[in-house]
């Protein structure tokens, strides 16, 4: 490779965002060289306005960039805010980067990247909202409601053409009768009361070609999480109880003017440019299902061909108070594509097709009956012991689809305002024989980009990985939900933090958790306190709970030290701060949270008889909690360079962990709550120091013993206990604790046929029986936080606290782990992480070890005393400086920098 080269320029994580709302965007690259140890030691930005169809050389010179960095001299290539002129609404901005290395060569120019700017001010939008006359359509009517105009051009040619749309309810768009985009369940779901998501589309090609009778853009508009029913309460129009649309289409033409076609009640002329009608779409609910008649079907609706003299007439919405802005996640779409594994005939005589894995979508479908056949699917996670179809644990959420056919032809159709979680599809009317061919299911969540991956020697530790990785796309469907099936999928606080870190391995979930923090905040209490879901859809009672509210801190936190983002940080400060001084207010005594309502350690299996919360005390839960998220703000306050918060923090946080060991320890230094819980979390938040901390460990370990190496914690113990074992000199129990096959374990449910993480240890119990049908989700991603575990404990891919977001990389890879190898795999925000390791039976280990440019790493080998080791076939002192390699008691210490490694321990 000539020189090292620039790559993979992202902006505000995005790939060529369109829609943008930030102010001042952030822009990364990666680094390309086939070199070892390089750093960056300078960069140059330069951005353009509008496309950059001129040269860069013309755009420099005549004076065509709003930003020219010049060079910068620093190691940064992630999150570098853009400091040019201030960005103009519906603009694109065309970026290229270069760098300068340690050995002062600088790169060639990266190719270009760019990102568009949305409707930056609410006043810059000249659109209506607009919804089907209420005389005409009743606004209430669970119809799909469609939209259209038709407009003409002035005939120039486009150079560019950007559709921003929202909704009220949940919208698709068509132009001239072609799907804009392929993301689904747009808007999304947000704080609708304090914040609405607009799309931006880039429709340049699909206007290019011109029509000579003009154009026809139009919507049709579901309930979705606006209107309709939601929560375990059969509560619908949380939000609102009208549908409507918003959205406007800007067009630029090559000589520079522009056109802009709107959502209006009256066009420009006077005349209602817009109609409305319904179709064949005659209920969707996110929870029930899709009724669809094709015999209802407008075929070319959108085109303007199509006969709309039968629509009726829009009318306009008061403009909601909530705030428009731009995306700052991914978008939803289908990302896989699955076919039947078999057809299955049950005893009861029903026709279900196994998907062979339980997924998060719909079943798309080709169909040839006669005219009026009317088709029922119904989903579905599981058979029962019988080997039936299973429905029980679906509560009222009916998981339905509806299909009545228009013709004796063939016919395709698949959902599109609903979603539905299953393995299995119980086929009614459908003629047979079934061809299994005619079916697919169509994995859809939001679009993320993979990041990680875990494989080892052991097989169900891989099905673990695989399950885990299932649940996480299954339940991050634009929120962080707690499962995808029943009549809840809802936004679970604490699911989303004891998950986090493990879902940051998996995949890129920075916008994501930016995106549903910014509605944490927007729906955190005026106190201070955090819903128990976000979005807030429950009762109105402002409780609050440890663990669960805790969130507001440690998913900021945790974000910041996987991705370095400090405007996260800055961003979710007041949220985080409000939560501490929340908590602080609670009750009589500023330093213990006795109070209130707490789920405690839930779904722990040392509960009492017919209880869901575990045996822990609920004020050492809570007050643990508090002393963890007072250290967290506490270093944020230091991140962010805010002294004097910082020692106001630190000082609180030391007040609190006297108080613990006041209330919670023995003078002789026994913990009360004799619980593997109550150890695990006494050690997780260093809460217990000295000889209490080394008593408090080996009561954790003993305790595992007792249990014949099983765990009792529930949701708010597991996500800590190997990691705490293995941190406190007990890594073999921890390992033994995960490959136990024997319920409860993490591999008695792969037994059992799971293909997803289960919200209940024994959801299905050896007999085959169910835990209750109350609640018994199958895909529930929390209990699956044993990845981090995984990567961390196992393969030994971390990072340094201290500098965050992998610039600086720790590698602890332990083959002391009952496994005869282990690799992780991550792609950091500046390359590929490798840390693998294989072990042969004469005990001698190799690593392999990667690391990408611009960054560095502390690679620590255990058991090395009196050991060889060879680093590239190489004595250590002939590979590394004097200072990168240490002792540290039979553990060798090397610091490594970018490029691959294979070292030799035998």
């Amino acid at each position: 490779m000539r020189s090292t080269m620039v790559t993979e320029l992202r902006c505000e994580y995005l790939k060529n965002p369109v829609g943008l709302t930030v102010a001042r965007p952030r822009l990364g690259w990666k680094l390309l060289t086939d070199r070892r140890n390089v750093r960056q030691t300078a960069y140059q930005v330069q951005v353009a306005e509008d496309g950059g169809e001129q040269s860069w050389d013309v755009a420099e010179k005549q004076n065509g960039l709003v930003w020219d960095s010049g060079r910068v001299e620093s190691a940064e290539s992630v999150h570098v805010e853009y400091a040019g002129k201030e960005l103009r609404s519906v603009s694109r901005y065309t970026y290229r980067v270069r760098v300068w290395d340690d050995r002062e060569e600088a790169s060639p120019w990266s190719e270009n990247a760019f990102w568009e700017t949305g409707l930056l001010q609410a006043e810059d939008w000249s659109a209506d909202w607009i919804t089907p006359d209420p005389d005409e359509i009743h606004p209430q009517a669970r119809e799909v409601f469609y939209l259209r105009r038709s407009f003409k051009l002035t005939g120039k040619t486009v150079r560019r053409a950007t559709v921003f749309a929202t909704a009220l309810g949940m919208y698709e768009l068509e132009l001239d009768g072609r799907r804009v985009g392929d993301s689904l369940y747009t808007p999304g779901w947000t704080s609708y009361k304090h914040r609405l998501q607009v799309q931006a589309y880039d429709v340049t090609t699909q206007l290019s070609g011109g029509s000579g009778d003009g154009h026809v853009i139009g919507a049709a508009l579901a309930d979705g999480w606006y209107i309709g029913r939601y929560a375990w309460k059969k509560r619908g129009e949380l939000y609102g109880d009208r549908r409507a649309l918003l959205l406007e289409l800007h067009v630029v033409y090559e000589d520079g003017t522009t056109e802009v076609i709107t959502s209006a009640g009256r066009d420009t002329d006077g005349e209602k440019a817009w109609k409305a009608a319904t179709g064949p779409v005659t209920a969707a609910n996110l929870y029930d299902g899709e009724t669809y008649d094709a015999r209802l079907e407008r075929t070319g609706w959108s085109t303007a061909a199509y006969d709309d003299s039968d629509w009726k007439a829009v009318s306009v919405l008061d403009r909601p108070e909530t705030r428009l802005t731009g995306e700052q996640s991914e978008r939803i779409k289908v990302t896989e594509i699955l076919k039947p594994i078999s057809v299955i005939r049950t005893p009861a005589g029903e026709t279900v097709l196994d998907m062979g894995q339980n997924m998060v979508g719909r079943i798309a479908f080709t169909v040839k009956a006669s005219a009026g056949t009317a088709l029922k699917l119904h989903h579905a996670e599981v058979l029962d012991q019988e080997g039936n179809f299973y429905v029980g644990n679906l509560r009222n959420a009916r998981q339905e689809v509806a299909y009545t056919c228009r013709s004796d032809e063939a016919e395709n159709y698949r959902p599109s305002f609903s979603f539905q979680g299953f393995r299995y599809v119980r086929l009614e009317g459908f003629p047979e024989p079934i061809d299994p061919d005619h079916f697919a299911g169509e994995v859809i969540h939001t679009d993320m980009q993979p990041a990680g991956s875990f494989e080892c020697s052991n097989p169900l530790l891989n099905q673990l990985q695989q399950n885990i990785v299932w649940g996480q796309r299954g339940n991050f469907l634009d929120v962080p939900t707690d499962c995808p099936q029943r009549d809840e999928r809802l936004g679970w606080t604490g699911d989303a933090q004891v998950f986090i870190r493990t879902a940051a391995f998996n995949y890129g979930v920075a916008p994501f958790f930016t995106k549903w923090l910014k509605d944490l905040a927007a729906d955190q209490w005026p106190d201070g306190g955090v819903p128990f879901v976000i979005p807030h859809v429950m009762d109105d009672d402002p409780h609050s709970s440890s663990a669960w509210g805790d969130a507001a801190v440690i998913c900021p936190w945790t974000i910041y030290q996987c991705y370095g983002d400090t405007r996260i940080l800055q961003e979710q400060y007041d949220s985080m701060t409000g939560w501490v001084e929340y908590i602080r207010a609670q009750g009589d005594q500023e330093l213990l949270w006795n109070t209130g309502f707490h789920y405690g350690d839930w779904l722990g299996l040392d509960a009492k008889e017919n209880s869901y919360v575990g045996a822990t005390p609920r004020d050492l839960i809570a007050t643990a909690f508090f002393a963890y998220s007072t250290s967290l703000v506490a270093k944020t306050a230091a991140v962010l360079g805010k002294k004097d918060d910082a020692r106001k923090y630190e000082d609180l946080h030391g007040r609190i962990v006297q108080a613990f060991a006041d209330e919670f320890v023995t003078p002789n230094g026994r913990l009360a709550g004799h619980t593997q819980t109550s150890y695990v979390l006494a050690l997780m938040f260093d809460l217990v120091q000295g000889e209490t901390k080394r008593r408090v460990a080996d009561a954790l370990a003993e305790s595992v013993r007792e249990e014949k190496m099983h765990l009792t914690t529930g949701f708010v113990g597991t996500p800590y206990l190997c990691h705490m074992l293995s941190e406190n000199g007990y890594h073999d129990l921890a390992v033994q604790l995960v490959q136990q096959e024997e319920y409860p374990s993490w591999l008695y449910s792969i037994h059992q046929g799971a293909t997803t993480i289960w919200e209940h240890w024994d959801g299905i119990k050896p007999d085959g029986s169910f835990w209750s049908d109350a609640m018994n989700s199958y895909n529930h991603y929390a209990y699956g936080a044993i990845g981090d575990w995984l990567y961390r404990a196992v393969a030994g891919l971390d990072l340094d606290e201290q500098v965050p977001g992998y610039k600086r990389i720790v590698l602890r890879p332990n083959p002391n782990s009952g496994l005869t190898h282990a690799r992780a795999q991550y792609d950091s925000p500046y390359g590929k992480i490798v840390s693998g390791w294989s072990k042969r039976e004469n005990g001698e280990v190799t690593y392999e070890i990667e690391l990408p440019p611009n960054t560095t790493a502390e690679l620590r080998l255990p058991d090395t005393a009196g050991k060889t080791v060879k680093v590239d076939e190489r004595d250590p002192a002939d590979v590394l400086d004097a200072e990168s390699r240490r002792d540290e008691g039979g553990t060798l210490v090397l610091e490594l920098g970018s490029g691959r490694y294979a070292v030799k321990v035998s």
